[in-house]
């Protein structure tokens, strides 16, 4: 699939075929994951995917009682090191947010061109998901996200209709 097919085309997917993603092609998520960028080359991060049921049925609790995040074949946890990230991100940030939003968004375009889909997972307890995986306390839970099969025929579909105009979102030059 083109990769602006896939930018088109991905959506936020919330029902989940039952069955595994084939092993073959988590390789080539997590390979995805992998080879993102990141400020200065650090690679701030430890991606957790978490394919046990009982161990995503667990996560429930800790994402807010969303019961549909456990029929999905994986749920990727995306913990990013900011001790080990670029520190100067606009002269004063740090940079672990946004290496681990590339990485995730590498995996999310990965996962449509194979035909998965994904939902990214901002409603979390910190704490107890960090329980609940065995999180280390330096670590920091950037974000999590759903992969798997969509449960409906049409899940991928073009975001055209629910996006601002390019006039209304770019300038050139200056603001």
């Amino acid at each position: 699939m083109d990769v602006y097919d896939a930018i088109r085309t991905r959506r936020s997917v919330r029902e989940y075929a039952a069955g595994p993603v084939p092993a073959d092609t988590v390789v080539r998520l997590v390979d995805a994951l992998r080879l993102a960028p990141s400020a200065v080359n650090a690679q701030p991060w430890r991606f957790i995917i978490v394919a046990d049921q009982a161990a995503k049925e667990s996560l429930v609790p800790a994402c807010k009682g969303r019961q549909w995040i456990a029929s999905a074949a994986l749920i990727v946890v995306a913990c990013g090191f900011p001790e080990k990230a670029y520190k100067a991100m606009g002269g004063s940030r740090n940079s672990v947010d946004i290496d681990c939003a590339i990485a995730l968004d590498h995996l999310s375009l990965a996962a449509r061109s194979e035909g998965i889909g994904t939902c990214w997972i901002g409603a979390f307890d910190e704490v107890a998901v960090k329980r609940t995986l065995k999180i280390p306390a330096e670590a920091q839970i950037v974000s999590m996200m759903t992969v798997g099969y969509p449960a409906k025929a049409g899940a991928f579909r073009a975001a055209e209709g629910l996006r601002k105009s390019r006039d209304e979102i770019v300038s050139y030059n200056t603001y």
